[in-house]
């Protein structure tokens, strides 16, 4: 009885949960890591960190839940049911516990509704947007990186974190290195650049910026210090300073405007759209064997993207007429 007492003190949650993440994380970004991690600190190991993971029950664990719950985080909730699900399981293969209790919650917490990102999706409403952008009187690098956020629509993180040395004016092509794409660490660390051909006026928007932030690293450099991208509320509060409110038009929903409109409008093919919005290849091997990067069709396909939002902004097609 002493030596098992001895065995359970040795695997409690909290043990077993931070051996079975330093073992994952290196497989892990970093990010993905460090918020495994706290969520891991903030809830389950306050409640349950220290007792032997073999005498945990699913009741328990579902009171923890239950109080993340309500507090009205249901993916919070959904997430750590998921990761101490994990833990579970890898103490079943290591033989600190028989069975995984979390097993029995699939179905016990709220379900989780997954809200959309809101965007501008019609054309009218996109032509508004864009005239509320170049009526936009805040900082000119804002109005830029507003500006680029229609014309690239590429994901926020990338279009704020963008640097000078990813841009060739000349070739009319931005790079965006593997490591900064939203991939897992194998990825980052094998993936190849995403590549995004410039139109002739994101080169135009690119070319007015140079003069006043081209001396440093980022495109968008922080109006505290050059040495960091400009925040990542930056682009949102710009937005709302124009009078978008939250459920109207968000700095993601850049992304499902183009995505919709090229679809909807530009007959554009959605392959094309689907490599040019940088989404993954379906399928365990698909990224593996599909390599292809339609780049011609991309440019071409970014080029009339590019005229069809000067066409919106205008909100006519304005033909001179002969006297």
């Amino acid at each position: 009885e002493k030596a098992a007492r001895a065995v359970a003190a040795a695997n409690t949650f909290e043990l077993v949960a931070r051996e079975y993440h330093k073992i994952k994380a290196t497989g892990w970004s970093e990010k993905y890591a460090s918020k495994w991690l706290s969520g891991m600190e903030t809830y389950m190991f306050r409640a349950i960190g220290r007792r032997p993971i073999g005498s945990i029950t699913a009741r328990q664990v579902l009171d923890v839940l239950r109080l993340v719950e309500k507090r009205g985080i249901l993916d919070t909730a959904h997430t750590l049911r998921q990761n101490t699900g994990q833990v579970f399981r890898y103490a079943v293969q290591t033989e600190r516990c028989e069975r995984n209790p979390v097993a029995d919650l699939s179905d016990a917490l709220q379900p989780l509704t997954v809200t959309h990102m809101a965007a501008v999706t019609e054309p009218k409403a996109v032509g508004e947007l864009l005239r509320a952008m170049d009526a936009y009187t805040g900082h000119p690098a804002t109005r830029v990186a507003l500006q680029l956020s229609a014309l690239l629509f590429q994901r926020p993180g990338n279009i704020r974190a963008m640097e000078w040395a990813w841009v060739n004016l000349e070739a009319g092509m931005l790079t965006i290195p593997g490591e900064a794409m939203k991939r897992r660490k194998a990825g980052k660390i094998n993936g190849r650049p995403h590549y995004v051909p410039l139109a002739p006026q994101a080169v135009a928007a690119l070319q007015e910026l140079h003069p006043l932030t081209g001396h440093g690293r980022y495109v968008f450099p922080s109006l505290l210090t050059g040495e960091r991208p400009m925040s990542e509320n930056t682009v949102t509060t710009a937005l709302r300073r124009m009078g978008y409110a939250r459920d109207e038009m968000t700095a993601h929903g850049f992304r499902a405007m183009a995505r919709t409109v090229l679809g909807e409008h530009l007959d554009a093919d959605p392959e094309v759209i689907e490599a040019q919005l940088a989404h993954g290849k379906n399928g365990p091997l698909g990224a593996a064997y599909d390599r292809t990067s339609y780049i011609a069709q991309r440019r071409a396909m970014m080029c009339q993207w590019a005229d069809y939002l000067d066409k919106l902004r205008k909100g006519a097609d304005v033909i001179p007429l002969r006297a």
